[in-house]
């Protein structure tokens, strides 16, 4: 049980969220995308989105630096271990916090704006079902240990077993002993990457460079009539 759930399902999420997005880049290029719903309702979002990509930035960071940075680094940095648990038990806690809040506001409104309910997708719920769990997982192991019980040191035990998978040098007993939460907050985090590419949650891993390049768009008038001022040099009319 232990290869199967610290070995075999970690490589199997990999491989389906690689694979994932290169079929739907191949196949769905057109449905990358966010599926926008702003133009149905404005309100909730401008409360909803901003709390919750803010939020969600802070918690993705810390996971990084948490889980891909060794604890010699830090303490070679001048990063003592009781400064680094304050601070990432402190910015975890609002970044979770923050993230579920807005997350909430986004469900709420999806719920219960008609046209928004209307355009939401099976992959949707999904996704949010997903997140959610892997959210509050994470928040609960967090606060947990370490601020209702004694705390936990999960960079001598979860870091390095994740770094071992990705290094393809897997080591499963490193989470023998890690506490339920921790474990469940684990596994969620890896059915989350499973799904991930057949989900909008794909737009996180684009950026519009293209606008970089992109020529102008010229846009002319059909119209007889431009008004009473001469064009500027370089404006005129094309006939």
């Amino acid at each position: 049980m232990s290869i199967l759930l610290w070995v075999v399902l970690p490589y199997v999420a990999l491989v389906v969220f690689i694979g994932g997005h290169l079929w739907r880049y191949r196949y769905d290029k057109f449905g990358w995308t966010t599926r926008s719903s702003q133009l149905y309702e404005n309100r909730l979002l401008r409360i909803g989105s901003p709390l919750f990509h803010f939020g969600i930035l802070l918690v993705i960071i810390g996971h990084v630096v948490g889980l891909l940075i060794p604890h010699g680094w830090t303490e070679a940095a001048g990063i003592t271990e009781h400064a680094y648990h304050v601070t990432a038990v402190a910015l975890g806690t609002v970044a979770g916090v923050c993230t579920l809040g807005g997350l909430a506001v986004l469900i709420y409104r999806r719920r219960t704006v008609g046209p928004v309910f209307s355009a939401t997708t099976r992959n949707d719920k999904l996704m949010y079902v997903m997140l959610t769990l892997a959210l509050v997982l994470g928040l609960a192991a967090t606060v947990d240990a370490n601020i209702a019980g004694a705390g936990y040191d999960y960079r001598s035990t979860v870091s390095p077993w994740f770094r071992s998978v990705l290094s393809f040098r897997p080591e499963p007993v490193l989470m023998t002993g890690v506490p339920l939460l921790y474990q469940l907050h684990a596994l969620s985090a890896l059915a989350l990457f499973a799904v991930w590419p057949f989900t909008r949650l794909v737009h996180m891993l684009t950026a519009p460079l293209g606008y970089l390049t992109r020529p102008y768009i010229v846009y002319r008038s059909r119209d007889a009539q431009l008004g009473s001022r001469a064009p500027r040099r370089g404006w005129e009319r094309v006939r």
